[in-house]
């Protein structure tokens, strides 16, 4: 049994536990974007939308960025979970809020025209955000 306490309480164990859950973390968050937004993701940057790279680089950026405060913070695998994917939806919550707050055009809609501007603006939330929400969890 002290043996494989120790395995499992070993640094590098740990930090490849770590990163295997958020790299799960993260494709499950991807996708839940994919949902999200109105236009198809990886579709759009294999068609060489910048705009939509930008979004969507902001946001593997937040996630992960949770994520780092999580695992600083937490000392469960499952607390860092938890308090990681709750961070998450407070990104997803800032995305609808960027969406309501600018009722003049569609982000969306803008970002799927490669409206670099709008994807700009867009990744610099979520990277923003993140370090906010990174803090507060």
């Amino acid at each position: 049994m002290l043996l494989l306490s120790s395995f499992w309480s070993n640094p590098l164990v740990e930090s490849a536990g770590y990163f295997s859950v958020v790299i799960l973390c993260l494709v499950v968050s991807m996708v839940l974007f994919e949902i999200v937004t109105k236009y198809k993701n990886w579709q759009e940057i294999k068609n060489g939308n910048v705009a939509v790279a930008l979004a969507t680089g902001g946001k593997i950026f937040g996630v992960c960025n949770i994520f780092r405060f999580s695992i600083a913070e937490h000392n469960s695998l499952f607390e860092m979970i938890g308090w990681g994917l709750f961070g998450f939806s407070l990104l997803i919550v800032a995305y609808w809020l960027f969406e309501f707050l600018t009722p003049t055009f569609n982000v969306d809609k803008e970002i799927e025209n490669d409206n670099r501007s709008v994807g700009f603006i867009s990744l610099i939330i979520s990277v923003g955000l993140s370090f906010v929400i990174g803090a507060s969890i």
